[in-house]
């Protein structure tokens, strides 16, 4: 029996959309521009209702949650700071926060991509992170291997989280050579099970970045194919529920001032940020000091021209057949009037 060519398109799509999504994000009914903005509009910057605010964090560490900066804070305003994780990366935040768990995380700059590209409209942008010089990130292989360039990697096994910045990594760099990530075979798995397969030598290619990264470099002999100078130009950001942005505007402005004031400390105090991190991470003191010194945790306001340059990277998602659907990034940006409530000075004007 034939399938009508309506229903044929819409079963095409919902593979598609699993393809991309498989295992990250739940995926919820997109709500309508307008219904967006109208509720954008209805909000009024100012105060807050939560007495409890759910902040994540990963696996790789986080230095405000390591120095407990934003607790006194927070009690003097009658709030309870509760930390949810460690969660292995972006994409598995994102879950979370969709699904009600999370209010405030930080990302790099493609999971908030492919929530949106699965319909996801509860996530947006609240700040910005200063990028690094992309040394914390890299498709590495070991040292002893036949494959001496990105060009090479044509038809090999190539491990990394699907939807995460070592996605993004991946797929600019084969661009660079004229390939895609058709054009490799996909090993997608968590940060730590990619690293894991790659030292055991199951896969010849991994796709990762720090504290993982500084730890396999200090592990056995590899060569960095391609770290993410030049491509890992955003830095990340960070992300809040909309829903509690809209009720709670002075609680994530007090977050962002204490996350950058920590973040400023920790930029030129990279030593003593890896001791503070150690009892977290548990790791080696000179492997976090490796990646104390290669990461950047300074933020900055979410300006027209950082929000251009992401929706660019959405773009680039889109038009390599990454993505399902073309995204439009101001969806998920607050509106001006909230953005002025809830960026503190010392982030500059947007």
């Amino acid at each position: 029996m034939k399938i009508p060519f309506l229903l044929q398109r819409r079963i095409a799509l919902k593979r598609i959309v699993q393809y991309v999504v498989v295992g990250l994000f739940t995926l919820s009914t997109p709500l309508t521009g307008s219904l967006i903005q109208t509720t954008q509009a209805q909000t009024k910057p100012g105060g807050f209702n939560s007495k409890v605010i759910n902040l994540a964090y990963q696996t790789s560490g986080d230095i405000v949650k390591a120095k407990k900066v934003v607790e006194p804070r927070f009690k003097a305003l009658g709030v309870t700071v509760n930390w949810v994780g460690p969660f292995p990366a972006g994409p598995q935040l994102i879950e979370a926060m969709n699904a009600g768990k999370v209010d405030i995380g930080t990302v790099g700059e493609t999971p908030p991509i492919f929530s949106q590209a699965a319909g996801i409209t509860e996530v947006i942008y609240i700040a910005a992170r200063r990028p690094s010089k992309g040394l914390n990130q890299g498709i590495v292989v070991r040292a002893n291997s036949p494959i001496k360039k990105v060009s090479d990697l044509k038809g090999k096994k190539v491990a990394f989280q699907r939807g995460s910045n070592a996605h993004y990594l991946l797929a600019r760099a084969l661009k660079e050579v004229d390939l895609k990530i058709t054009d490799v075979q996909v090993v997608g798995l968590t940060p730590s099970e990619a690293r894991d397969v790659f030292i055991q030598n199951k896969v010849e290619v991994w796709v990762g970045s720090d504290p993982f990264l500084a730890l396999v470099e200090k592990s056995i002999p590899i060569r960095n194919l391609r770290n993410a100078g030049g491509i890992n130009t955003l830095g990340g950001f960070y992300i809040a529920s909309r829903q509690f942005v809209s009720q709670n505007p002075e609680l994530v402005r007090v977050f962002l001032e204490e996350a950058d004031k920590v973040g400023e400390w920790a930029d030129k105090n990279p030593d003593l940020a890896a001791k503070a991190l150690a009892p977290e991470v548990k790791l080696d003191q000179s492997v976090l000091e490796t990646v104390s010194r290669r990461a950047v945790r300074q933020l900055r306001s979410l300006t027209p021209s950082i929000i251009a340059e992401q929706q660019r990277v959405a773009d680039f998602y889109f038009q390599e057949k990454i993505t399902p659907r073309k995204v439009d990034i101001r969806d998920a940006v607050p509106s001006d009037e909230l953005l002025r409530a809830i960026t503190p000075e010392r982030l500059g004007q947007f």
